[in-house]
């Protein structure tokens, strides 16, 4: 054999061994790391990239890529370009593409098995959790044109601001709320928190607010999904909490998570939720299959599609994770939505978002999902996935 035929050889075994047999080391959490805090929980020294992912009999169906769909090497090539130079501090980036887990990759801070902060992804799920509600007849679609408080039956409207009864729960789902309240009175209820239990938050934030009108109710980052927690509390048989687990984790083979408790005593329904990102493509499947798990129809599709379509533009002016080939910015009952271009053509993508880089992304033209995680306000995951994942599963 020719020594340059030897040494290409060579380099095939090699880079065959790192992309194709690990599977079966896949990064796990130590028992300090679980215990840490995400801060403290130390980089890998090495990254997991893997385009084979193991079938961990959990609910999620496996492939090969290259095999099973997408381009092997330029995603391999991307993720080598991620493990030398990791700007965007990912921590782990997994691949869906026509129902089956494509591509797992864990960085930094990533661990299959440790459950990451999800930031504000986690109004998606609580979004989903009320769309569940109204699969099992809890609500119905019409409901979501009713004032919120007509749900809520421990108010005393007498003390409420002008125009609270103008609150529909799909203003509360599309951020259009109107509520406005200075940062001074939030300040207040979180050192005297016995004054924000149940539904006396409801109450206070009805009271404290500036009038509600119909000018006000623009799309306005912040109030809402507290206020969809507490109807799903009022409305389930149960606690939301039981409910949320019973009816959705539970159904879905969700274990390993941390849900944590909001002030009023109800889950937290925007953010403080840590999920692995193997069960953040059980959350995106449940919404690229229109609302059902294994033949089970979980969440209304009704209700899915109007959550996941572009209700409103909210503008390009600050797209996260965006960039030059990002547009139409717009969102639907707690998830975005943006034109992905690549070649002069455009694919409408729907994800939930969660600050630091925390995604959950469907492209349902191309039937792909991509779920990220990561630490990085300031990152560029969309633009990314346009220009660097789209090309990979695109036919030419």
């Amino acid at each position: 054999m020719k020594t340059t035929q030897f040494l290409v050889l060579i380099i095939f075994l090699s880079y065959n061994t790192v992309f194709t047999q690990q599977n079966d080391t896949a990064p796990e959490a130590t028992t300090e790391e679980t215990k840490s805090s995400f801060r403290d929980i130390p980089y890998l020294k090495k990254a997991f990239i893997d385009p084979t992912p193991l079938d961990r009999k959990d609910g999620i169906s496996v492939g090969k890529l290259g095999v099973d769909g997408g381009d092997k090497d330029l995603i391999l090539k991307w993720a080598q370009q991620i493990e030398t130079k990791n700007d965007d501090k990912f921590d782990s980036f997994l691949i869906v593409h026509k129902g089956k887990l494509l591509f797992e990759s864990y960085y930094l801070r990533g661990r299959i098995d440790l459950p990451h902060f999800q930031a504000s992804a986690t109004k998606a799920y609580t979004g989903l959790a009320l769309g569940r509600a109204i699969q099992m007849g809890y609500l119905t679609m019409a409901d979501l044109d009713k004032p919120l408080v007509s749900f809520l039956n421990e108010l005393n409207p007498a003390k409420f601001v002008e125009g609270a009864e103008l609150i529909t729960l799909k203003n509360a789902l599309t951020m259009t709320t109107g509520i406005r309240i200075p940062e001074k009175q939030w300040e207040a209820f979180r050192k005297d928190p016995s004054k924000i239990k149940g539904q006396q938050q409801v109450q206070a934030i009805l009271e404290y607010s500036v009038p509600i009108t119909s000018a006000s109710q623009h799309f306005l980052y912040g109030t809402g999904p507290g206020l969809i927690m507490q109807v799903l509390e009022a409305v389930v048989p149960g606690s939301a909490k039981d409910f949320i687990k019973n009816e959705l984790l539970d159904k879905m083979g969700i274990t390993n998570y941390v849900w944590r408790t909001q002030p009023s005593g109800l889950p937290e329904a925007g953010w403080r939720t840590n999920m692995t990102s193997r069960d953040m493509v059980k959350w995106g499947t449940l919404a690229m299959n229109k609302g059902k798990w294994k033949g089970e129809q979980l969440i209304s599709k009704a209700f899915l599609d109007q959550a996941t379509s572009r209700i409103l533009l909210t503008g390009d002016d600050d797209v996260y994770g965006g960039g030059e080939d990002v547009s139409n910015q717009g969102y639907g009952y707690y998830w975005w939505s943006a034109d992905l271009k690549y070649d002069d053509k455009s694919y409408f993508s729907r994800s939930a978002q969660g600050g630091g880089g925390q995604y959950i992304i469907l492209i349902k033209e191309l039937d792909l999902m991509i779920v990220v995680t990561a630490h990085n306000n300031d990152n560029r995951t969309l633009q990314i996935i346009a220009e660097s994942i789209l090309p990979a599963f695109i036919k030419k």
